[in-house]
């Protein structure tokens, strides 16, 4: 679905667009938060390119930033740019 590994433990799934400028800033936390984590993976979409998958998991602005589980289940969700804290409390429940 998303092209891209799923991490063993959680995925963060952000939707971006070309000009958004808080979609850099998300990208930059993102990395910078996973870099840490082995088990969990950052995968960054273009919107704008992949039209399908923004209808259907109703992306209505970029960034949003979905919070997959294991198997790919949506368990959490941001939209617009996140803190890190909110990221981190969201990863913290999510167990392998």
């Amino acid at each position: 679905m998303i092209g891209a590994p799923l991490g063993s433990r959680a995925t963060l799934l952000q939707f971006s667009s070309a000009f958004c400028t808080p979609c850099r800033a998300t990208r930059t936390l993102l990395e910078n938060i996973v870099s840490s984590m082995n088990d969990v993976a950052h995968v960054e979409i273009d919107a704008e390119s992949e039209l399908e998958l923004v209808r259907y998991l109703n992306i209505l602005s970029t960034p949003t930033t979905l919070i997959l589980d294991s198997k790919g289940h949506e368990v959490g969700r941001a939209v617009g740019a996140p803190k890190r804290q909110q990221v981190i409390n969201a990863l913290s429940v999510i167990r392998e």
